[in-house]
């Protein structure tokens, strides 16, 4: 059994668990922005594959406590390298954290586990000098307490990464952020779901994904795959069983729209790339079944009405890099306040950086959650009365598929 490492934004370490538990996964510890549990071998591949709100994975490696160099050294040396890396590996350690630990440089912790990880591999394979002509290998370590953990990346590219989005726009929204909104307003495929600030279609594509039980992963390569551990024959029939629990029977009604033309060209450009992903991941199972696309339009936020009775409206209005200043930002969200008038029995879930979004907007949020991904620190505001209970559908004709305007 194997202990891995997930890494999230800061706020979605449930929602991270929850998914891992879905997975068939159990859980063994959690810290801000990162859940630990145990898997089996399968596990490394299909991690990486399938979770929607996580940003890595890791494998941990070692687990013990130093609180000197020498002890640091001598327990990533005795991690059995060689078993994991071909011999033209270069190996880099990406990141050091510490917390009320003696060992807190992080600097010379990073050049002291290299030396170990390099002595290491040098004294299996005899060698001096490593040639260092291979594929790149990522180390994390974190201290605390005196407590080091040595972790292995398995994702590479940050698994917001998808792959489809060849275009994001101006600060886009990451994905795994994406699907974290969608999952903390327990959205439903059956539930109209509309994005007025679409971008680069994050979340409405985000949304597609989930209501298609399409694994995030299929569009894209993992750095397990360089590593001696990886499994090309396991990996390929965890991909086919992933293929075949995609849903193509369901019918959701998920658009999105903004104000300029060029993003919501970016938008359907990109959905269609992960659509065409999911699509031949399908073929490896021999379906050739369409998946549906999202609908984009352009269009002001503030022209669009309801299309049907019930929804969800999500999204991310510009803010920081995205507009000007604070004045102007002020200024679009007090202009959304709209919103609750055209769409009155739906919920809205809107993330932004702004402090004075409520303020702006007018109304207070039913639930309000800091969601931290890389630098910026964000909040998600809920406006729901229906968090706690069953999402009730929509009344009128599922064939009435745009979102339309006033």
């Amino acid at each position: 059994m194997n202990t891995l490492v997930a890494l999230c934004a800061i706020g979605a370490e449930k929602i991270l668990g929850n998914e891992i538990k879905y997975l068939g996964y159990k859980l063994c510890g959690n810290a801000p922005g990162r859940v630990s549990f145990l898997g089996d071998d399968d596990a490394l591949y299909r991690a990486n594959l399938c979770l929607r709100t996580s940003d890595r994975v890791y494998l941990l490696l070692a687990k013990y406590q130093a609180d000197n160099f020498d002890a640091l050294f001598d327990g990533v040396y005795n991690i059995q390298w060689q078993d994991f890396y071909k011999k033209d590996v270069k190996v880099t350690v990406d990141k050091v954290r510490t917390y009320k630990s003696k060992l807190n440089s992080e600097h010379s912790i990073q050049g002291m586990v290299q030396k170990a990880i390099y002595k290491k591999l040098g004294d299996k394979w005899h060698m001096t000098t490593l040639p260092e002509s291979g594929d790149e290998s990522d180390v994390r370590i974190y201290i605390d307490n005196n407590e080091v953990l040595v972790l292995l990346d398995l994702s590479g590219l940050p698994l917001h990464k998808r792959g489809y989005r060849t275009d994001g726009g101006i600060a886009p929204l990451r994905e795994t952020t994406a699907s974290a909104m969608l999952q903390m307003m327990m959205w439903r495929r059956k539930i109209p779901l509309h994005d007025p600030f679409c971008g680069s279609g994050t979340i409405a594509i985000e949304a597609a994904l989930y209501a298609h039980n399409i694994a995030p992963g299929f569009g894209r390569r993992f750095a397990l795959e360089n590593l001696c551990i990886y499994n090309k024959e396991r990996a390929t029939k965890i991909r086919r069983k992933e293929a075949e629990n995609i849903r193509t029977d369901v019918e959701c009604r998920i658009t999105g729209s903004d104000i300029d033309s060029a993003a919501v060209e970016r938008a359907k450009l990109n959905a269609e790339h992960a659509c065409v992903a999911a699509g031949r991941a399908l073929q490896e199972i021999g379906s050739d079944v369409r998946i549906e696309r999202p609908d984009f339009v352009q269009a002001d936020f503030a022209e669009l009405e309801a299309p049907y009775e019930s929804g969800l409206i999500l999204c991310n209005p510009p803010y920081g890099e995205r507009i000007g200043d604070a004045e102007e930002a002020e200024k679009l969200y007090k202009k959304m306040g709209c919103l609750f008038k055209n769409f009155p029995a739906w919920e809205m879930g809107v993330i932004t950086s702004h402090e004075k979004f409520q303020e702006s907007i007018g109304k207070h949020a039913v639930m309000l959650k800091d969601l931290k991904a890389g630098n910026l620190e964000t909040k998600f505001y809920m406006y729901s009365d229906k968090l706690g209970t069953k999402h009730q559908n929509s009344s009128k004709k599922p064939d009435d598929r745009k979102t339309t305007k006033r």
